[in-house]
């Protein structure tokens, strides 16, 4: 491999600050490299979770509109250091919704190149929709059956894809 990947975008070593050469990892290619620190820096990214809420008694979608914008996405966070992503997902839902997630399931992951993201969605069932209770961060909410969530859904976004994906996979498994 002749060129650092296009995901190793850092330029300067994020302990000591010091300019990255270009260095040979085996097995790996060229890395980014601290010449003063003598480490590999490997890319720095955020982790997040995306969940779609499903009322399991009711067949039904919960989806948000947040920060003021007039569309409806999923429910979704990011992951503290050191937290695992389930831990992730169960707490988002709770301090977003007052949801209680009884079971996730991992659905896919994607990494988001506009806010440099690894985006990890899972389906939340959850047993109470009444129990809901949206904290500051939601502006709207709804419940949608399965096919008004497929058409309410941001179109062209991620959580589109997450939702749209994991839809089809309920009807090829049904079906």
């Amino acid at each position: 491999m002749d060129e650092v990947r296009e995901v190793y975008r850092v330029k300067h070593c994020v302990e000591c600050g010091t300019e990255l050469i270009k260095k040979e990892l085996e097995k790996e290619g060229l890395i980014p490299f601290c010449p003063k620190c003598e480490q590999f820096r490997f890319p720095i990214f955020n982790t997040a979770v995306s969940m779609i809420v499903v009322d399991r008694k009711n067949k039904k979608i919960l989806l948000i509109q947040q920060y003021g914008r007039p569309f409806y996405i999923l429910v979704a966070g990011y992951v503290n250091r050191g937290e695992a992503v389930e831990t992730a997902v169960v707490r988002e839902v709770k301090e977003e919704t007052g949801l209680d997630v009884n079971e996730i399931r991992f659905n896919r992951s994607k990494f988001f190149e506009p806010s440099n993201t690894l985006m990890i969605n899972f389906t939340c069932y959850i047993d109470d929709a009444n129990a809901l209770s949206v904290n500051e961060e939601i502006d709207s909410y709804a419940w949608f059956d399965f096919a008004e969530a497929k058409k309410e859904i941001k179109d062209g976004s991620l959580a589109e894809e997450f939702l749209v994906k994991y839809l089809d996979d309920m009807e090829n498994v049904a079906g």
